[in-house]
C-alpha cells in the first residue's frame, strides 16, 4: 500500500504512548529505525499490518490520553504502525467528541448540558463558567485547562454532573456529580477532583430484587464476595446443560431485548451457535448514550462480576471464544471496575483458554468508546471496533451472520445479559413466571428529573408508571406534574392523566409510546418545555453521523423549524411549522438508514401530539 505520511515527528511521549498499545515497532517502515539492509527489502502493508486496523481507536486513545490530543505527528506515527491512510485516520479521530486533533491543554472538563442537569440548574452553572472563565474552550489564565459543553455523561441520577480528564502519565479522568460551579472552577484550576459517591440504589436491600440485589451489599472489587453471593452458580449450572440446553432456557424465558428494540435474545443466540463460519464473536453494548439512561452503569460499577459471568455463558452457548465490551467512555469508574473484574476473572481460571478447566475457551476486552451516541447502534460499534468511523451499516446482512468482522456476532446490552444469570438460577420457564406473557422478567428503569429519589429501580413488567413514581417519592417538592419523558430523548413525552399506563412492550405499543432504554423523566411545572424540545433538537442534529441524507439533513431542518417555532418568527405560520416538523419526522423514520434518524422526532412529535406545545393544548 502506498502512503502519504507527514513528515510531522512524534514526540516521545506519543511515541511511548503508540507503542505501549501496539508494541515496539518491528521495522523501520512501520515506525522504527531504519536499517538499509533489511529494509530496503519490505515495503509498507501486508496481511498482518491490514489485520491490525482495529487496534486504531485504541491508539488514539492512547494518545488523548498521554498528550491531551492528537497531534499530526502522532497521528502519522499511528498510521505508519498501522498501515492506515492517514485521511482515515483523521476522519477515525475527528468522529470522536472526546478526541480532538486540536491543541487542547492536559486539563479538560467536560459539563453536562442535557436534560436531567438542565433540571438541577446546568444552565447556571455554565453561566458562571462563562462569567468566570469565558466561553467554553477558554483556556484558563495559566493556560493549562479549559472547559466544554457536553451531551448527556450517564450521570442523570446525581445531576448537574460534569467530568475532568487530565492528560499525563498516568491520565485521570473522574466524574464531578452531583457538582456546582465552584467545584468545576476549582478543578480547572489545579484542584483534586473528590472522590466520586459510590454505587448506591434506592430499593437496596429489597429482597424482591434480583438484577440488583447485589449493588450496595457485596464489595464489586472482590471475586470471593461475588462467589459467596452466588456468583459463578450460573455459569456451572450452563455448563451442566451445554450450549444447547442454554440456548433452551433462554428462549423458554422468553427474555426480550433490553436496549430497545426488544428482539428475542434466544433466537438470536441460537442463529449465531448454528453458523459454520469461523469465529463467532460476542458483544456487549455498554455505550448507553440515551440522554437519562444510566441503569448500565449502575450494574458495571455495583456488580461488575455479573456481567463478566453473564458474557461467559453467552460466549458458551454461541460458540463465541472472544467477546467485547464496549464502553461508553465517559464511565471511568465502570472502565475501572471492569478492568479489575476481567483481570481477576482470567487469573482464577473463570476466563482464558480453558474455563473452568471444562473444556472450552472464552476471553474478554474492553473496547472503550470516544463520545458519539450513535455508537450505541449494533452495527455502528461493529464498524469502532474494526478502527472504522463509527458509522451504521445496512442491514442485511445481519450480524448474526456478518457481523464484527464479517463474522457471527450475537450482540446485548449490559440488562440483557445479567438477566440470564436469573433464567439459568430459575429456569427459563420459572423466570417467565414473572411479569406478564409478552415481557417476562423484571426491568430496569432510570428515575431523573423531578423525582425526589433519582436512581435506578427494577420492578416487575407490568407495574405502572404511577407506581415508578411513588418509589421514587413523587416530584420534587410537591410541584405539579407536568410531563414525563419516557425512553429517553429518542422516546416520547406522555401526559400526567396517563400515569396508570402499564410498563411493558406490549402496553407501551399500545399507547404510542416506547419503553426504549428505560428512562423515566419527570418535570415539573417550572420546566420550559419549548426550549427543552429545542435541546433535544440540538442533541440529534449534533449526533447524527451524517452518512445518510434523511437523517443528516432532517436533524438540522428540524432543529431550524423548532428555532422559529420558539422565536415566533415563523415561516407559514404555527400550522406550517407544524407540518413541516411532521413530514421531516416521516421522512426520517421511512429513509434512515439507522435508528438514530428513525426516532429523531419522535420526543418533539409527541410533545405536540399529545402536549399540545407550540400549539397551544394538546391534540
Amino acid at each position: 500500500m502506498d502512503l502519504t505520511l507527514t513528515d510531522a515527528p512524534p514526540s516521545e511521549a506519543e511515541r511511548d504512548a503508540v507503542d505501549r498499545v501496539l508494541g515496539p515497532p518491528a521495522s523501520g517502515w512501520d515506525g522504527g529505525a531504519r536499517d538499509s539492509t533489511v529494509d530496503s527489502r519490505i515495503a509498507h502493508g501486508g496481511h498482518h499490518a491490514r489485520g491490525r486496523r482495529h487496534e486504531l481507536l485504541p491508539a488514539l486513545w492512547a494518545v488523548q490520553e498521554r498528550a491531551g490530543f492528537i497531534s499530526p505527528g502522532a497521528l502519522g506515527y499511528i498510521c505508519r504502525r498501522l498501515t492506515v491512510p492517514p485521511a482515515e485516520a483523521y476522519g477515525v479521530a475527528t468522529f470522536y467528541a472526546l478526541l480532538s486533533c486540536e491543541p487542547r491543554p492536559p486539563r479538560v472538563v467536560h459539563v453536562c448540558e442535557d436534560l436531567a442537569c438542565r433540571c438541577a440548574g446546568s444552565q447556571d452553572l455554565i453561566a458562571q463558567l462563562e462569567e468566570q472563565v469565558g466561553p467554553e474552550g477558554t483556556l484558563t489564565a495559566d493556560g493549562a485547562a479549559t472547559w466544554f459543553r457536553s451531551p448527556c455523561l450517564g450521570q442523570c441520577d446525581r445531576a448537574p454532573a460534569a467530568m475532568l480528564t487530565v492528560a499525563g502519565d498516568p491520565a485521570t479522568e473522574d466524574v464531578l456529580a452531583p457538582t456546582s460551579a465552584g467545584a468545576v472552577l476549582a478543578v480547572l484550576r489545579g484542584g483534586r477532583a473528590p472522590a466520586p459517591p459510590g454505587v448506591a440504589i434506592p430499593q437496596q436491600g429489597d429482597p424482591s430484587l434480583r438484577l440488583l440485589r447485589r449493588v450496595g451489599i457485596v464489595d464489586p472489587a472482590s471475586l470471593d464476595d461475588y462467589r459467596a453471593a452466588g456468583g459463578y452458580q450460573a455459569l456451572r449450572n450452563a455448563v451442566s446443560l451445554g450450549p444447547e440446553g442454554v440456548v433452551r432456557e433462554v428462549k423458554d424465558a422468553r427474555l426480550m431485548g433490553r436496549g430497545g428494540a426488544a428482539f428475542p435474545t434466544g433466537v438470536k443466540w441460537e442463529a449465531v451457535a448454528r453458523q459454520s463460519a469461523r469465529p463467532h464473536y460476542l458483544i456487549c453494548n455498554a455505550d448507553e448514550s440515551e440522554p437519562g439512561t444510566f441503569k448500565d452503569r449502575a450494574i458495571i460499577e455495583g456488580d461488575p462480576y455479573a456481567l463478566v459471568e453473564a458474557m461467559t455463558i453467552a460466549g458458551y452457548a454461541t460458540g463465541s471464544e472472544h467477546g467485547f465490551i464496549y464502553l461508553r467512555g465517559e464511565y471511568p469508574a465502570a472502565h475501572h471496575a471492569l478492568h479489575h473484574a476481567i483481570a481477576e476473572a482470567r487469573s482464577r481460571g473463570l476466563l482464558g483458554a480453558d474455563v473452568m478447566g471444562e473444556g472450552f475457551a472464552f476471553d474478554l476486552e474492553i473496547r472503550k468508546g470516544a463520545g458519539a451516541y450513535i455508537c450505541g447502534e449494533e452495527t455502528a460499534i461493529f464498524n469502532s471496533i474494526e478502527g472504522l468511523r463509527g458509522e451504521p451499516r445496512n442491514k442485511p446482512p445481519f450480524p448474526v451472520t456478518h457481523g464484527v468482522f464479517a463474522k457471527p456476532t450475537a450482540i446485548n446490552n449490559v440488562e440483557t445479559l445479567v438477566n440470564v444469570l436469573e433464567i439459568l438460577s430459575r429456569g427459563g420457564p420459572g423466570y417467565a413466571e414473572t411479569g406478564t406473557e409478552a415481557s417476562t422478567g423484571t426491568k430496569l428503569f432510570c428515575l431523573s428529573g423531578h423525582v425526589e429519589r433519582p436512581g435506578t429501580y427494577e420492578v416487575p413488567f407490568g407495574a405502572t408508571l404511577r407506581d415508578l413514581l411513588d418509589l421514587a417519592g413523587g416530584v420534587a417538592g410537591g410541584r405539579p406534574l407536568q410531563t414525563i419523558l419516557l425512553g429517553g430523548a429518542a422516546g416520547g413525552f406522555v401526559r400526567p392523566d396517563e400515569l396508570d399506563l402499564p410498563l411493558t412492550m406490549e402496553g407501551a405499543r399500545a399507547a404510542n409510546a416506547t419503553l426504549g432504554s428505560g428512562v423515566i423523566m419527570a418535570f415539573d411545572d417550572t420546566v420550559d418545555l419549548p426550549r427543552l424540545l429545542m435541546r433535544i433538537a440540538a442533541f440529534f442534529r449534533s449526533e447524527s453521523c451524517g452518512q445518510c441524507v434523511p437523517c443528516r439533513v432532517g436533524t438540522v431542518r428540524q432543529q431550524e423549524a423548532v428555532a422559529r417555532l420558539l422565536s415566533g418568527r415563523t415561516r407559514g405560520g404555527v400550522d406550517g411549522e407544524l407540518a413541516l416538523i411532521a413530514e421531516l419526522g416521516q421522512v426520517m423514520r421511512d429513509a434512515s438508514i439507522c435508528g438514530l434518524g428513525q426516532t429523531a422526532s419522535s420526543a418533539i412529535e409527541s410533545a405536540i401530539t399529545r402536549l399540545g406545545v407550540f400549539s397551544g393544548g394538546a391534540r
